[in-house]
């Protein structure tokens, strides 16, 4: 998998969900996950359904957070584990052997340990601290990532308090590929954001 650029992951947006993934493919977001641990399975089945009729054929990869079940169920193009989630080996019982599969890191180790694992991508991170997770993992800092950047074989999403402020440190580590939530979800004037952060990446 090459890498991507700026991944959007939906949590409790300000805007429609189709809204938010029509605006994903307008400005050409590769990656767009969605994130809602506070709604039901059949709600989340819903939305990523609908998330997927208008994704469907275009460039932009729809990624489902957590669920292998719920990932096949709503058609999703990838799924995202968490480290407390079915192993890559497991989910791939599920999903069968097409499927994108990304894993969280939060650490040198568990880095390393996910790679081993061959999966798609990784997401390293909080890189600052975050308020996204109601139980967020230690900071890791720049220095980390960039340790993981040069031993990584695979692309790593850069991801927890990144903001257009220190966008450009996280840029200076070597990441190819960040993530903002806060930021993009947050904000009703999604489109112009998107292509704000692009430019930067």
């Amino acid at each position: 998998m090459e890498d991507f650029g700026l991944y959007v992951i939906i949590t409790k947006p300000v805007l429609p969900y189709t809204r938010i993934a029509e605006i994903c493919v307008a400005t050409g977001v590769r990656m767009l996950q969605l994130r809602e641990k506070h709604l039901s399975d059949r709600e989340i089945i819903r939305i990523g359904r609908d998330i997927k009729a208008v994704t469907q054929g275009t460039d932009t990869c729809f990624v489902m957070n957590d669920r292998a079940d719920l990932a096949l169920l709503a058609g999703a193009d990838a799924l995202h584990l968490g480290q407390t989630d079915l192993s890559l080996r497991d989910a791939r019982k599920i999903v069968g052997p097409d499927m994108l599969i990304g894993l969280s890191t939060h650490s040198i180790e568990q880095a390393r340990n996910a790679i081993a694992e061959r999966p798609d991508y990784i997401g390293f991170g909080p890189i600052y601290p975050t308020t996204t997770k109601a139980i967020p993992d230690p900071t890791v800092g720049t220095g980390l990532l960039r340790e993981v950047l040069d031993f990584a074989t695979v692309p790593v999403v850069a991801i927890g308090g990144i903001f257009p402020e220190n966008i450009s440190t996280v840029k200076e580590a070597g990441a190819r590929n960040i993530c903002m939530v806060r930021y993009l979800m947050e904000s009703p004037d999604l489109e112009q954001r998107i292509r704000t952060l692009q430019k930067m990446i």
